[in-house]
Order: structure tokens, then C-alpha cells, then sequence
């Protein structure tokens, strides 16, 4: 584990200037249609939502079975082959839009759908999330900067499954608080894995990201969750990146993301006009990684390595 040393807390006492832009949204182009061939998850369907909520599925965790983990392991190691090569667009002047444009190119070749696109009317690819922007970034026409740092958030649905992961990387030269940022956010979601097995609560996983966050006195965004995944995006169970107590337990078999957000500054978000870009109140700066993860018989197994 990573030891704060006394230069990191004194980046972070002095960081009391911005030396990164507060990033607002830009002009949103109409994302280009899939062909018809690709196989759409069932959300597309008229009246899914409202059917799901009548319906119990997905409202237990589901434990899977060796075909049901087979397509998850393939999804997800999609999901992070295209979050690996989408990570190299990550430099000044490329646009978020040129992601989600590669994005839904790598999953068009794999004949996969880009399981954001039109779920609950998003309208692009991938998520994109820069600087003060917290989660659910729209990609858009604005140029990356040197000094920004960018959370790429790919899930695909492939041969049936869906698979999510994502990450936040540098763009060109990032200040020291940028990189310790990154630094523990990772760690966060690393250490929240590390405690997962059969039989473990899933508060704990609560416990790992805050013991982890508080050491390094940085904040934990309370409200987005990880969740269940499987031939459905969001499912059972609720994963909550905070303290608290739900003392329901992992079983060998289920399937599920781990995804917190760690602020340098208020975990406070507002959501903006657009009904998905979530931003910090006071402009700070986020970080977040995410694994998809698969509780076997003597521990874990994270699937988008």
C-alpha cells in the first residue's frame, strides 16, 4: 500500500491555485448508426424500463453459471482491450468525440454494441470525464489540454454479456496533485477488490475505499455505486463505494463492478441541464477506476484485467 510522504501533503496543502481548465460542456455532434447486423441489448426495447421495474429479475444477485461466466469473461476482456487502446488518445488536441468515435469503431470490428449508446437516451459511445466533471462525461468537440486528466468508461455488450471497466489517465504533463490523485483512486478500487471472497459483507468493500481515501484525506463521491452485471448493464447487487451497512454476502458465482470516486476537494456533485454530466460543486478535480469482478470459490477474479 502506498504511504503518504511529506511531500504528497504538501502538494495538497498548497494546492490552493487551479493550474487545470474547470471543463464545461461543448457542442455534441449525432452519433453515426450502428450497423443493423450488431445484436442490441434488450434496454433498445420499447417499455423494457418499465417492464423491469414490474418484474423481480435482477433484483437478487445472480449467481452464474460456467456458460454465463464464459461470455462474461469474453465481454469483459473486450471491454478492456478497447479501454487499453482508447487510453493512447488520451494527449492534448484530441477531441472526446475522436474517443467515442474510436470506441464505437473497435466495437462495430468486434461486431459488439457500445452498451452506453441510447441507454436511457446517452447519446454517445463511452463516457468521457474530465477534470471537475465527476462521471458521465458526453463526449463532445472540446480539444483535451495538456494538464487535463480524462476517465474513459468503455462497456460493451458482446455475444450477449456486458463487460465495464474504465480508468483515468494523464494528458501530456499533469501537475504532482494530478498523479496523486490517479494514484489513490486506484489504490481505492484496488484494495476494495483485494477484500472480496465468498462469505465477505459486501460493507466491507465500503470500509476498504474509505479506510483507503481517508489515510491520504482525500473524499469519496457517495452517489454512484457499482453494481451487478451480467446479459443486464445494472443489476443487483448495489456496490457502495461509502460506510455502511449492508450485511449481505458475497457468493461464488456472482458477478459485479467496483467503480469509486475520489475527489481532491467536496464530494458534493450536481447533475447538469443535459441529465447526465455530473460535475463538484467547487470545480475540483476527480479520479475513478473500475474493474468488472467475478467472486470464485477461494477469492476473486477480476475480469477486465
Amino acid at each position: 500500500m502506498m504511504r503518504p510522504t511529506f511531500t504528497m501533503w504538501r502538494h495538497l496543502a498548497n494546492a490552493t491555485h487551479r493550474n487545470f481548465s474547470v471543463v464545461t460542456p461543448a457542442k455534441v455532434s449525432v452519433s453515426r448508426p450502428l450497423p443493423t447486423s450488431i445484436p442490441k441489448p434488450p434496454y433498445l426495447s420499447p417499455g423494457f424500463f418499465i417492464k423491469n421495474i414490474l418484474s423481480a429479475k435482477n433484483s437478487k444477485p445472480e449467481i452464474k453459471n460456467l456458460k454465463q461466466i464464459s461470455g462474461m469473461r469474453a465481454s469483459c476482456a473486450l471491454a478492456s482491450d478497447i479501454l487499453k487502446r482508447a487510453s493512447e488518445l488520451a494527449r492534448p488536441g484530441v477531441t472526446t468525440e475522436d474517443i467515442d468515435e474510436f470506441v464505437m469503431s473497435q466495437c462495430i470490428e468486434h461486431e459488439a454494441y457500445p452498451s452506453p449508446l441510447l441507454y436511457k437516451g446517452f447519446p454517445k459511445s463511452v463516457c468521457t470525464s474530465v477534470n471537475n466533471v465527476a462521471c458521465h462525461g458526453i463526449p463532445d468537440d472540446r480539444p483535451l489540454q495538456d494538464g487535463d486528466i480524462i476517465n474513459i468508461d468503455i462497456t460493451v455488450f458482446y455475444k450477449g454479456f456486458h463487460g465495464d471497466t474504465s480508468a483515468t489517465f494523464p494528458v501530456g504533463t499533469v501537475d504532482a496533485e494530478a498523479e496523486f490523485l490517479i494514484q489513490v483512486a486506484r489504490e481505492c478500487r484496488d484494495n476494495a477488490i483485494s477484500i472480496c471472497g465468498p462469505g465477505v459483507q459486501f460493507n466491507q468493500i465500503g470500509n476498504a475505499v474509505m479506510d483507503t481515501a481517508e489515510m491520504y484525506r482525500f473524499e469519496v463521491v457517495p452517489d454512484f455505486i457499482g453494481h451487478g452485471i451480467g446479459d443486464y448493464f445494472h443489476g443487483a447487487p448495489d456496490v457502495l463505494h461509502f460506510r455502511n451497512e449492508v450485511t449481505d454476502e458475497m457468493k461464488e458465482g456472482m458477478t459485479f463492478t467496483i467503480e469509486p470516486i475520489v475527489s481532491e476537494g467536496s464530494a458534493q456533485i450536481a447533475i447538469l441541464s443535459d441529465g447526465w454530466t455530473a460535475v463538484s460543486l467547487d470545480d475540483s478535480r476527480s479520479a475513478q477506476f473500475e474493474h468488472t469482478v467475478l467472486v470464485t470459490a477461494d477469492g476473486v477474479e477480476i475480469l477486465t484485467q
